[in-house]
């Protein structure tokens, strides 16, 4: 599975890094033969980018720093109040525990059954100037975003899909070596596909994560770490998710005054 988009300058240069292809995140798999442009309907502008602290079920677009001492006191608490414990054995993990992607039945997670698969909706939820194929009301075929993970805005179109992946905020490979091995089927699908945990992003910065927590991967764009460390919070919390002590003491140090 892979990902997917094209890039022009933004307010934060982004790092330099590498490309190998990510364990644990999904991509953007282009639609044979679908336009770049032209012949699509186009879809009003999702809006802008959303702090997680003001969007606590994922279903408003981006990431958005968070700002302010009460903000940023919000968000050391909610770090604080996660269980800790250390990163078990990655055996028996595969993607395929985590259902096929990008499957539109995963129930009790928002998008899910709505006729469009998740990653048509997470493009949807986030792109700016969206296109979408002819006669469909769900295929992106162009979009503009601004990502979150590098402060550069993304002209995607279908024909460079690589250059902007769906990132997993919460690896899928992290969360197995954190006990959703012994999830249920159904509960593992819905981590694989809940938007809570999906961030469209520029594909190098997904692809340099890989299964990385917080001690050893933070996005390059400085502004964002602190939101970026609240969602990762948000989405333990909600299933119920420790994660490594060393994870939470670099998650609160981004949210400090």
């Amino acid at each position: 599975m892979r990902r997917h988009s094209r890039i022009r300058t933004g307010w934060a240069a982004g790092a330099a890094l590498a490309l190998a292809l990510v364990t644990g995140c999904e991509g953007l798999e282009a639609d044979e033969g679908a336009p770049a442009s032209g012949g699509g309907a186009e879809a009003p502008a999702s809006g802008h980018s959303v702090s997680p602290l003001d969007n606590p079920d994922g279903t408003e677009p981006g990431l958005a720093p968070v700002t302010g001492d009460g903000s940023r006191a919000a968000a050391r608490k909610l770090i604080d109040g996660l269980r800790t414990k250390g990163r078990g054995p990655k055996t028996g993990y595969d993607r395929d525990e985590f259902g096929y992607a990008w499957m539109d039945t995963a129930d009790g997670v928002p998008f899910a059954r709505n006729g469009c698969d998740t990653r048509n909706d997470l493009l949807k939820r986030d792109g700016q100037q969206v296109r979408f194929k002819s006669g469909s009301d769900c295929v992106v075929i162009a979009m503009t975003l601004d990502d979150p993970y590098t402060g550069t805005s993304i002209d995607w179109r279908k024909q460079q899909a690589s250059e902007v992946q769906i990132d997993h905020v919460v690896p899928l490979s992290y969360s197995w070596q954190m006990g959703s091995s012994r999830w249920s089927e159904n509960k593992r699908e819905q981590l694989a596909n809940d938007p809570l945990n999906l961030l469209p992003v520029e594909g190098r910065a997904n692809s340099a994560k890989r299964d990385s927590g917080p001690a050893t991967w933070l996005p390059p764009a400085k502004p964002v770490r602190c939101a970026y460390a609240v969602r990762f919070a948000q989405v333990a919390v909600k299933y119920e998710l420790a994660v490594t002590e060393a994870d939470r003491a670099m998650m609160a140090k981004q949210c400090r005054g």
